[in-house]
């Protein structure tokens, strides 16, 4: 084509990509150069098409370099995994595709039923920021309702949507004036809306609007994605997790296998209690002691006997060792506050086999009670034994019948005050019966670990118990209904005969310290003194009363108990302190009265009774010891009668 052609200026222009105005030149050429008119129309034609191809040409590159941009955003959105960081990817390449000042992101929350802001580029508001927008509020509420694109040039001035105060506020404090938004598509779904914004009045071009759409397109996928991998991860952490407890569970559980074994081993070859604790500590790890039932921490075990399980006390574990009603101890595990459930139970069972074992030994230990029954049982009934042969089944028993004893006689006593505390032996009901049953066990046991012995007898139960060097019958009395009353759980009332020397040699004295036992418990009934211990000394010249009658020894025993210190004084000084008692007391402890009965001066009466004080103790005149040593003095003046 030649150069005179009107489209050859315009194909060269074409060829370089000249501006705009450059198109223009041509036609001023010609018509400065005096071309004729159709020479003219014909440069204004070829310019039109010139345009036209220009036009077309800019518009397929400009759709080259979006496109190209698209697909670089998808790229690089498909490397991302972090939810937030493809958020963040998400609305700056929107805001660098539309070149507008801000872009920004919401996602809808089913629970609520609104959209809220997730992420931001651009924005400078606090309160925009942090908007909600119900479905249909505002133009992005309504492109998350209808899942459609919408734009506005001009947001404050355009009615098609539901404007309500606190979106308008954040809009204005942003200073936003043409919103373009478009749905975040999953699916059939709207996940959410992306939006890109000016503070100026825009007019978004359709291809704009395509192109925003493409690209929250491939955001909704890259949205999806991440939230996947974000659920994968999570799944595999919890996975990990359940793998951690499982894996700890097994630990556990082969632990309490272990201890299973273990605890039926030393069932099957006769082990003890201590022998379940040091297998159990072994393998929970601490330090583990069984403890018997009148020292367990009362509390704790208390509330695992309740419940059957173990329980907690500050750093310990405390797991009740129970048959029935009945407490045997409790297993005490120290140094594992932390304890896991599985090891707690394992606790609960060691203490089930202890419980076993208890039984097991106790079952063992009443066929021997019942034999040291059968021992105490001659003793009262048939006190005509040959000494001989009484020691030697006592020495079989690992008792020592030469030495000191004293007689007990005990009862679980549900008497009211003002009955004589004795309960029925014929007709009892089964509760009864199984209280005796309880107490008598109990009592067994008791003198098994004392070396002495016991038997059921009269509705209740005896024992015959060594006394130490240091003991005494109303402490062993005492002692003894508490140690009764933790074991069967129930008031345990204890009467005490005075100690009996050597009851082999002398075996009908076992049958007058029952008597005497019996009427100390009785005491204690009428006394309304239920679940108590006491000794006839407990009872001052009361005690006489209770003790035989027949035994000048009782007798002697209070006399000495009361004025033994004035008699020996007497004996050593060769005084006259006994004497001047009984004229003191005859006189009506009238010092004046009495210096004329003893024909002495009245400082002597003074001197004398002080000497008293400093022997007998300065309350020796209050009322109930002046009447003790009135009896004491009577007696042993009839004494001294007798003897001479």
């Amino acid at each position: 084509m030649s150069d005179d052609q009107p489209q050859t200026p315009y194909l060269e222009l074409l060829a370089h990509g000249a501006p705009v105005e450059a198109y223009e030149r041509p036609v001023l050429r010609a018509r400065a150069d005096g071309a004729p008119p159709e020479r003219l129309a014909d440069l204004e034609y070829a310019k039109l098409l010139a345009l036209r191809v220009r036009g077309e040409l800019e518009g397929r590159r400009r759709r080259e370099a979006e496109l190209s941009a698209l697909f670089e955003t998808a790229h690089d959105l498909a490397g991302l995994r972090d939810l937030d960081a493809v958020l963040q990817a998400i609305v700056q390449r929107a805001r660098s595709l539309l070149a507008t000042e801000v872009a920004y992101l919401t996602l809808n929350d089913p629970a609520a039923g609104d959209t809220y802001m997730r992420v931001t580029d651009g924005s400078v508001s606090a309160r925009f920021q942090q908007l909600r927008l119900g479905m249909g509020e505002g133009l992005g509420g309504l492109v998350a309702q209808t899942a459609l694109p919408y734009v506005t040039d001009s947001y404050f001035d355009d009615p098609r949507f539901q404007h309500t105060r606190s979106i308008d506020a954040g809009v204005l404090d942003e200073g936003l004036v043409a919103i373009l938004g478009v749905p975040l598509r999953l699916g059939s779904g709207v996940i959410g809306v992306l939006f890109a914004a000016d503070r100026r009045a825009r007019v978004f071009e359709r291809e704009q609007v395509s192109l925003l759409a493409s690209f929250a397109a491939h955001a909704a996928v890259a949205i999806d994605t991440a939230n996947l991998l974000a659920e994968t991860r999570s799944a595999l952490a919890e996975l990990e997790t359940a793998n951690e407890i499982i894996r700890d569970r097994s630990s556990v559980i082969e632990r309490a296998s272990e201890v299973h074994d273990r605890l039926t081993e030393l069932v099957l070859r006769g082990g003890g209690v201590h022998d379940v604790a040091a297998a159990l500590a072994e393998v929970l790890g601490g330090s583990v002691e069984f403890t018997e039932a009148p020292d367990c921490p009362a509390p704790a075990v208390d509330r695992s006997h309740a419940d059957g399980h173990a329980v907690r006390q500050g750093e310990d574990w405390i797991a009740a060792v129970h048959t029935g009603g009945e407490l045997l101890g409790a297993l005490v595990l120290r140094g594992q506050p932390r304890l896991d459930p599985v090891d707690q139970r394992t606790l609960e069972r060691a203490a089930m086999v202890t419980s076993l074992l208890q039984l097991a030994r106790r079952s063992a230990g009443e066929a021997e009670q019942r034999v040291r029954g059968e021992l105490l049982d001659d003793l009262l009934d048939a006190p005509d034994r040959d000494p001989r042969l009484l020691r030697e089944r006592a020495a079989r028993l690992r008792a020592d019948l030469d030495a000191p004893h004293v007689v007990l006689a005990a009862r679980i006593d549900t008497a009211g005050p003002g009955e004589d505390g004795r309960r029925a032996t014929a007709g009892a009901d089964p509760d009864q019966a199984a209280d005796r049953q309880r107490l008598w066990s109990a009592a067994t046991h008791l003198a098994a670990t004392r070396h002495g012995l016991a038997a059921s007898r009269d509705g209740g139960t005896v024992l015959l118990l060594p006394l130490g060097p240091s003991d005494s019958a109303a402490d062993t009395a005492r002692r003894t209904a508490a140690q009764l009353g933790t074991a069967v759980s129930a008031p345990v009332t204890v009467g005490a005969s005075a100690p009996v020397p050597a009851p082999a040699a002398r075996p009908g004295a076992v049958a007058e310290a029952y008597a005497e036992a019996q009427r100390c418990l009785s005491a204690l009934g009428v006394l309304g003194r239920a679940g108590q211990g006491a000794a006839a000394e407990d009872f001052g010249f009361l005690g006489l009363l209770l003790a035989d009658s027949r035994d000048g020894s009782r007798v002697g025993e209070f006399v000495r108990r009361t004025i033994g210190p004035v008699i020996d004084y007497d004996a050593r000084r060769g005084t006259g302190l006994v004497r001047t008692l009984d004229a003191y007391f005859a006189c009506g402890a009238s010092p004046v009265r009495t210096k004329d009965a003893l024909h002495v001066h009245v400082n002597t009466v003074a001197q004398r009774l002080d000497r008293v004080a400093r022997l007998l103790g300065p309350d020796w005149q209050s009322p109930a010891r002046a009447l003790e040593i009135q009896l004491a003095l009577r007696l042993h003046r009839l004494a001294d009668t007798v003897t001479r």
